[in-house]
């Protein structure tokens, strides 16, 4: 059942492409800005555990939809299929990540850089100044890196835990990432402290450790295996990077060693943009088939 529901939520995702903006799931800002602030306020180990409690509040509703729902004497247990399909459908995202590759890449084509440098921004998570100059060779990797980065906060993650957990277990990951994410506005805004930003993200990145593994030996098997099992083995975080950013440099460093076994080398930031995001969908490709193989020996059903 969770295999059917992770194509269907997928296959929901291509087709109502106008209902992508309700993924953003704006109307929690004002319960998280209230989290947050107690969460400024609190100690060290309290300001951990207030997060815990501002992330299980709102999985209630849906643990206890799930449960009802499967205790319907219903052939097929449908209801709870288009629940789990509904869950899945809001938990990618919060944007369609190939629909963000699309529109950078027509906005490198239309030679319209600005909003080529906002987008990989918005990919990013960081200040453009940050960035290097474009058609250099670290821009190139800042824009595949980006891709695989956001790959994991928005399909890779929800899929494991999904699968893990079902409804429950994507709807956790994506609170997670929401909260991480209101956190580092609010923290923008002079409204946080860092402390907090820096447990939302080692919350959200103790979620992502598996999968973003999980993804990079996905890009192993889908890319140049060579290439990406050599950067795999040499890869040294540095002492100073947060927990979180450990795991999304793992990702990006061996999905770009991967895509050297393609046969169009980037050359602009464009076409490293696709070449990442074909990665990532042979690497969807492969958790599918994976979690297919599961099911039919009961593993995940």
């Amino acid at each position: 059942m969770k295999l059917i529901a992770l194509i269907l939520g997928f296959l929901l995702e291509h087709l109502a492409s106008e209902l992508l903006h309700l993924r953003e799931l704006r109307w929690f800002d004002r319960y998280f800005d209230f989290a947050l602030y107690r969460i400024g306020r609190a100690g060290p180990l309290a300001r951990y555990a207030m997060i815990g409690l501002a992330l299980i509040l709102p999985l209630i509703p849906v643990l206890w939809v799930s449960l009802a729902l499967l205790q319907l004497a219903i052939p097929w247990g449908l209801p709870y299929l288009l629940f789990a399909v509904l869950v899945v459908f809001f938990c990618l995202g919060p944007r369609d990540l190939g629909n963000e590759v699309d529109e950078y890449c027509e906005a490198m084509r239309d030679g319209d850089p600005e909003t080529a440098r906002a987008l990989v921004t918005e990919l990013l998570e960081t200040s453009p100044r940050e960035l290097p100059e474009d058609a250099t060779p670290e821009y190139i990797e800042v824009v595949a890196g980006a891709v695989f980065v956001q790959a994991t906060k928005r399909i890779f993650g929800v899929v494991f835990w999904f699968t893990a957990l079902g409804p429950v277990g994507a709807w956790l990951f994506r609170l997670s990432d929401l909260l991480r994410r209101r956190a580092a506005f609010e923290f923008s805004r002079d409204r946080l402290p860092a402390a907090s930003v820096v447990a939302t993200e080692t919350v959200h990145g103790l979620l992502a450790w598996i999968p973003a593994r999980l993804a990079a030996a996905g890009y192993l098997l889908g890319g140049s295996f060579d290439h990406a099992l050599q950067a795999w083995r040499s890869y040294v975080a540095a002492p100073e990077a947060a927990f979180q950013r450990r795991s999304d440099a793992l990702a990006a460093r061996v999905g770009i060693a991967a895509m050297s076994g393609f046969p169009e080398q980037p050359a602009t930031g464009a076409d490293a943009a696709r070449n990442a995001l074909r990665l990532v969908e042979r690497t969807l490709f492969i958790w599918i088939s994976v979690i297919a193989l599961m099911t039919l020996f009961g593993w995940a059903v």
